[in-house]
């Protein structure tokens, strides 16, 4: 099934496919001031603001 998808992406648009390589989801734990308890934030970010994303609180 994975198979036929990768296959229809690469012959629709690849310009886009292309594209959609230089982003990556990235999770990063941040404690809960109130109980200090772990939260997950998450987002797809763009390979070049990785570091910024992370270094922001």
């Amino acid at each position: 099934m994975a198979k036929a998808a990768k296959t229809a992406i690469k012959t629709k648009d690849q310009k886009a496919a292309a594209e959609a390589k230089n982003y990556t989801k990235v999770i990063k734990a941040v404690r809960s001031p109130k109980s200090g308890a772990y939260t997950f934030k998450e987002g797809m970010i763009h390979k070049d603001k990785i570091k910024d994303f992370l270094a922001e609180k």
